[in-house]
């Protein structure tokens, strides 16, 4: 009976103790960074050379790493490719690769340095972790020795990962992600399945995964779903897709719809188009970045929720297509036509007056729109376009999308094309969709590239809605939808890498020509 009470005793002091030491709140910080490229080579540098580039890279994420511990952050997040950049093949990857061990092999890098091999770039990250106190999450190689005479071993006897590492603020190494959906890296090898990694805190439960991998449910939708993470991190190598996928737009759209903190670090490669990191609570977003004009990178902090579910503000659960499905369809325009947004054809139908109410379908999909301009500007046209299908030119993903936006020129041709600037506000809008999915992300992009915190919200019944009086200058508003059990099946882990490049996603450059675009 004693022993019994003092068991119990013991586990309320535990929880007592853990109660306290939880933070309701933390700091985060994430990096843009600029990375140092190597020299374009068909043949391997040496493990001296890999070594010196990496470490000039990291030697500006430990710049950044002291600062943000200096201003009180408690993680920060690093960009996909950080510490070498992303043109290589299988041969000329090797040199930059380390063997990361489990987690649950209980190393800290920083001072048993020799326990797991050649691992000089770990050993510096989880000594800067420890030397600021902070958490560090790091994208790097991983190899992984395999039999030869295995055929599921591939060409040189090693498995060779696109893999986030995490260490604590002791400089423990405390978690280890391997990406899984691959996009034209044929260095890299996909693992067996997806890896779902979490890792807890005083201040939250984390989970992560890798650029191209948040299109997908796989890792993505789970960890939130069903490991009920807070927080998720989120390195990448992201280049810029208007209408529908800059990084700014669609990241921040993915946390209110999946209702969970997100922290984005990106490359900044302006040559590449690639800039754009934020960190994005449910509501809206925290801060963020989009700079075209410099080479430089740029730290960004924000205080976030470190369990939001609890958290007062936190939204609520949408039906998505509650309001849509309920109402009459708003009259059909007979002038529709068909455009193109990349590759995808979808159905669209001009905004002919200040003011109205438009409909336009396509499948399933049907997409009401409620509007009011504040003045229509003569040399500007906007259009409600309605997306339902399995997209691009591979046709993997199904996607669902409902959008109001402005065509590049009076021509229509151009609707859908890449556009940055607009001048027409809306006093009002209401835009909702007959969604199947109930995975719906709600995007708002301003003209020059810009987001919109604290001016639009999305209702219980599904409706994306302006408040706060007349809007920015709009560029688009769109519900983008992701119908995962209709993704048609395809080899695991994304594109086939026997590419020779790192680039994906195509878009319409001014012409209309088609242009491959980059999204790690």
């Amino acid at each position: 009976m004693i022993a019994s009470s003092f068991r119990t005793s013991t586990a309320i002091f535990a929880l007592i103790i853990l109660r306290v030491g939880a933070l309701e709140t933390f700091t985060a910080a994430v990096y843009e960074h600029a990375v140092i490229l190597p020299n374009t080579t068909v043949t391997p540098v040496s493990l001296d050379d890999a070594l010196l580039l990496m470490n000039k890279n990291i030697d500006n994420l430990e710049r950044a790493i002291k600062q943000a511990a200096k201003q009180g952050a408690q993680i920060i997040v690093t960009p996909e490719d950080a510490l070498y950049g992303w043109t290589f093949t299988r041969e000329t990857i090797f040199p930059y690769l380390e063997d990361i061990p489990d987690p649950q092999v209980n190393w800290i890098p920083c001072q048993h340095s020799d326990r797991f091999g050649y691992t000089p770039v770990q050993v510096r990250l989880s000594c800067l972790a420890k030397n600021n106190s902070i958490y560090v999450l790091a994208n790097m190689g991983d190899k992984k020795p395999c039999d030869p005479h295995n055929s599921m071993c591939p060409p040189g006897g090693y498995h060779q990962y696109n893999t986030n590492v995490v260490y604590d603020a002791e400089r423990k190494l405390v978690a280890r992600y391997h990406k899984y959906h691959l996009y034209f890296e044929p260095q890299f090898d996909v693992p067996e399945k997806p890896e779902l990694v979490t890792f807890n805190t005083t201040f939250g439960k984390f989970g992560i995964f890798t650029c191209f991998d948040i299109l997908f449910h796989d890792p993505a939708v789970t960890l939130v779903k069903d490991f009920h993470v807070d927080t998720i991190l989120f390195p990448t190598a992201w280049m810029n897709v208007l209408p529908l996928l800059t990084a700014i737009e669609f990241h921040s759209a993915w946390a209110m719809g999946m209702r969970v903190n997100l922290l984005v670090a990106n490359t900044h490669n302006i040559g590449l188009n690639m800039t754009g990191s934020g960190i994005y609570a449910p509501q809206s977003p925290k801060v963020y970045y989009y700079d075209m004009q410099t080479e430089m990178g740029k730290l960004l902090f924000s205080e976030v929720d470190s369990h939001p579910r609890v958290s007062p503000a936190y939204p609520a659960a949408v039906n998505w297509h509650a309001y849509a499905t309920t109402i009459k369809l708003f009259p059909v325009q007979k002038n529709a036509f068909q455009g193109f947004i990349s590759q995808d054809a979808f159905n669209f139908t001009e905004l002919f007056d200040n003011a109205g109410n438009l409909t336009v379908c396509q499948k399933d999909l049907c997409c009401h729109l409620s509007y009011r301009m504040l003045g229509k500007e003569e040399n500007e046209v906007y259009v409600l376009g309605a997306f339902s299908g399995l997209r691009g030119r591979r046709r993997r993903e199904y996607w669902q999308v409902c959008t109001m936006l402005k065509c590049k020129t009076t021509d229509l041709t151009t609707c859908g094309w890449p556009v940055d600037t607009a001048s027409t506000r809306f006093e009002m809008f209401s835009l909702s969709g007959t969604f199947g999915t109930e995975y719906v992300f709600p995007e708002v992009l301003l003209t020059k590239i810009h987001l919109s915190p604290g001016k639009f919200e999305v209702l219980q019944d599904g409706r994306l809605v302006n408040k706060n009086g007349p809007s920015e200058p709009i560029l688009t508003a769109s519900l983008f939808g992701r119908w995962y059990t209709k993704d048609s099946p395809s080899i695991p882990g994304g594109t086939s890498n026997s590419a020779t490049t790192h680039l994906a996603h195509t878009y319409f450059i001014d012409d209309g020509s088609f242009a491959d675009n980059m999204m790690g």
